[in-house]
């Protein structure tokens, strides 16, 4: 029996190359059962006519399914799915069965509620997409990228791409890290003091169980990055927001009885305040009197276009009492989740027996990737290339907002990838975000960075890292009109 060419199609979200998706589609309809053993598809002609795509590439996708014992060829008479081919999974769901377990009593500790909404999946088919964190597909450098992870696919790196290293990282990677992107902070490092993570919040996760239990206090700056204030109540320590100012966190209003202090002075998320010097240094001295541990979050550093960054906190301590957190993944990609510990010998050895009994150690591939990426210069080129990028995204976005008289909160003197905004006080910015959703606008509404139960309802972040110039002025336009409108 032959397979209908209309059964044939080409989902609109499919990736990689034509011939690609052609392989997938038929090895899936054959997965799935839609196409069974003996049936015979259309021929390269129609299906080519079909999917508007040349007969050549009908053809090597038939050839690699052929290869691969999913199709069988039979002379003239055509293609067919092959006898050999995989056969759909055999279950049949037990609907019938009600679950006897009471989950309710069963869950011993909650993390669902905690966790703060994430970003849109489909963010990018927003046309005015003022959100955080997000990669431009038009600014990464997607063929060297592939290059280095081909390069990190060969014989020559075998080990690295298929090797347990239990506790242990690509000592590449490591190497680059100690060499070059930490001495741009000012920060020296030995191998022994550095530990590779699944991302930023991984590293503040490893940081907070190792260095807090139930007994044991933390202060965070409030506003702060959500996440982290799940991760604290998750660890069932006692925690103390504090009230940033334009200069950061004051150390005045830590309390005496703080064991760890968890800070982002280069770059204050969300206000994107930076700690002046003599803050920093009044910030280690507080810890030094409370005999306190301080976890600098260095999240984006790299954007610093305006004028050079600040040393890093950690650069200025003498203790030993600063744990530095840095992450790629703002840099590169959220993707990528990759990001760096920076500690004492004796924490870091904690924080990898911590690592190695939940996760061992990132996939070794990506982190000689990323090593390969980072030391033939891709990635400071990279840098370069993006910075150009927000300097004009910001200077378009700093004049809309202007004509429009929306009011910054927060714009951070180094650069950076967004701004914090204060609507007018009868603004509830989370229903200025859901009026926005259907004119193709995101914004992301200030409520979530809040501590306690009175948080401020108008504030909203603006950033530029995902949108067009172009679309900017038009973009900060609608959210102008949809703020009159509301009273």
């Amino acid at each position: 029996m032959a397979l209908p060419v209309e059964t044939f199609f080409l989902h609109p979200e499919s990736h990689g190359t034509l011939q690609q998706q052609i392989q997938q589609m038929i090895a899936q309809g054959i997965l799935s059962g839609r196409f069974q053993q003996g049936e015979k598809l259309p021929s390269t002609r129609k299906l080519a006519l079909h999917l508007g795509v040349s007969r050549i590439t009908v053809t090597i996708a038939y050839t690699e399914l052929l290869a691969n014992d999913y199709l069988t060829s039979k002379g003239r008479s055509g293609y067919f799915v092959s006898e050999n081919a995989p056969s759909p999974p055999n279950f049949s769901p037990a609907t019938e069965n009600q679950e006897a377990v009471d989950w309710n009593r069963a869950i011993g500790r909650r993390f669902g509620a905690s966790v703060v909404p994430g970003k849109p999946q489909d963010w990018a088919k927003f046309r005015y997409p003022f959100i955080y964190g997000q990669a431009d597909p038009s600014l990464f450098d997607h063929a060297n990228w592939r290059l280095c992870a081909l390069q990190a696919l060969g014989q020559r790196d075998f080990s690295a791409l298929t090797a347990d290293y239990f506790d242990q990282d690509d000592p590449q990677l490591i190497e680059f890290i100690a060499r070059h992107t930490l001495p741009r902070r000012g920060i020296s490092a030995r191998p022994e003091q550095i530990l590779i993570t699944l991302g930023a919040q991984n590293a503040l996760w490893l940081t907070t169980q190792v260095l807090l239990t139930q007994r044991r206090r933390a202060a965070l700056e409030d506003p702060c990055y959500p996440a982290l204030r799940d991760i604290l109540s998750q660890s069932r320590c006692h925690v103390t927001p504090v009230r940033v100012d334009q200069d950061g966190l004051p150390p005045d209003a830590i309390p005496p009885d703080t064991d760890v202090i968890f800070s982002t002075p280069s770059h204050q998320c969300p206000t994107n305040a930076t700690m002046p010097m003599d803050r920093r240094r009044a910030l280690l001295e507080r810890a030094r009197e409370l005999e306190a541990i301080i976890v600098e979050d260095d999240y984006e550093f790299e954007m610093s276009f305006l004028k050079s960054p600040s040393p890093a906190l950690k650069s200025l301590d003498t203790d030993g009492r600063v744990v530095y957190v840095g992450s790629f993944s703002k840099s590169l990609f959220p993707g990528l989740r990759l990001g760096y510990l920076v500690g004492s010998e004796p924490f870091i050895r904690e924080a990898r027996a911590l690592r190695a009994s939940v996760l061992r150690h990132p996939p070794g591939h990506i982190q000689r990737t990323a090593a390969y990426f980072l030391s033939l210069g891709h990635y400071d080129a990279l840098i370069r290339r993006m910075g150009t990028a927000m300097h004009e995204r910001r200077r378009v976005m700093e004049e809309a907002l202007a004509a429009h008289e929306l009011q910054v909160s927060g714009r951070g003197a180094y650069g950076g990838s967004s701004f914090w905004m204060r609507a007018p006080d009868r603004i509830n910015t989370e229903e200025l975000a859901r009026r926005l959703h259907p004119k193709g606008v995101l914004i992301e509404p200030g409520r979530a960075f809040f501590a306690g139960d009175h948080q401020p309802q108008n504030y909203y972040r603006l950033a530029y890292s995902s949108i067009p110039t172009t679309r900017i002025p038009e973009g900060v336009n609608l959210i102008a009109q949809e703020m009159r409108q509301i009273h």
